[in-house]
């Protein structure tokens, strides 16, 4: 499982990785979350305001910290899309 966190360090980008952070216990599963701080790389995901949330490969969000009920969801949904 790959999870980036995009963004350039702004308040809401340190939330969303520590929201991202708190539901991987709570799921059971260790996964490093990267975070893309380079303003060329975030752009090249197609995410022009920040932050922004990525699980293998796919946006699930920008512009916005996302509830934590649906990072967990999100996650979920891709550890099921496995089996």
């Amino acid at each position: 499982m790959e999870i980036k966190v995009l963004g350039p360090g702004c308040h809401n980008c340190h939330k969303l990785e520590e929201l991202t952070c708190g539901v991987l216990p709570e799921l059971g599963i260790s996964v490093k979350v990267d975070k893309i701080t380079e303003i060329n790389q975030i752009t090249d995901y197609g995410v022009f305001t920040t932050p922004g949330f990525i699980v293998n490969g796919k946006l699930k969000a920008a512009g916005r910290v996302p509830r934590k009920e649906e990072i967990k969801r999100w996650i979920q949904e891709e550890l099921n899309a496995g089996d």
